[in-house]
């Protein structure tokens, strides 16, 4: 009987090395992901109207950096983030002013303490998203915030942070949807490519951009 339980022991931990061994780090990738917030949700049209909110975000990763852009009607949020040299750096473009805020050192610290004792929950829902079976898990933040995720374990970015609380997520993210303050917005992926991402896509500008602190 010893014997047979140890042989169940040593089957499990082969499949899951198995598991680990068959997942690919991504280290270069743009995914495209599109953006819906619940009914409430909208924004300035070129005339001043209010229209439907429709909003893209991008990620683009290359080894150890990450960028983010989030698109919307007259309005660009880029994050670029050197995961080496732990920095971030925001980016707004709003109509025609654009501003730069800097994060690093204690201000970084900081932004992570946000996102301590998290508290993650395994959920037995699954689906497929642009081909990728993946499967799902809750997350809870000390301020109340919560995301449901799901993620694929067939890829792992190289960068896991294009969202802070993803840092511990066994896979790539692939869809999530962020409840906070009685808002929804869930984030889908459409498309994804491998394709080689130009280094200038993390270039930090040195002007026109004016500074602002987080």
């Amino acid at each position: 009987m010893q014997r047979w339980l140890q042989w169940i022991v040593l089957l499990g931990m082969v499949m899951h090395t198995a598991n680990l061994s068959a997942q690919r780090i991504v280290a270069e990738c743009t995914v495209e992901y599109k953006v819906q917030p619940d009914s409430g949700w909208t924004e300035k049209n070129g005339d001043n109207s209010q229209v439907p909110f429709n909003g893209v975000k991008r990620i683009y990763i290359k080894g150890n950096d990450l960028r983010t852009d989030m698109e919307s009607q007259g309005f660009l949020q880029s994050m670029i983030y050197d995961k080496s040299n732990q920095l971030s750096v925001i980016l707004r473009v709003i109509g025609t002013n654009k501003f730069i805020t800097r994060l690093e050192g204690s201000d970084w610290q900081q932004e992570l303490k946000k996102y301590d004792s998290i508290q993650v929950t395994y959920l037995n829902a699954y689906k497929t998203i642009i081909g990728y079976d993946c499967k799902s898990l809750a997350i809870k933040l000390k301020d109340g915030s919560e995301y449901l995720i799901y993620y694929t374990t067939t890829i792992a970015p190289s960068v896991r942070e294009f969202e802070l609380a993803f840092k511990d997520v066994p896979g790539f993210v692939l869809q999530y949807i962020v409840k906070q303050n009685n808002r929804k917005v869930s984030y889908t992926a459409s498309r994804i490519s491998f394709s080689p991402v130009p280094a200038s896509r993390f270039d930090i500008p040195s002007s026109g951009y004016r500074a602002l602190k987080k």
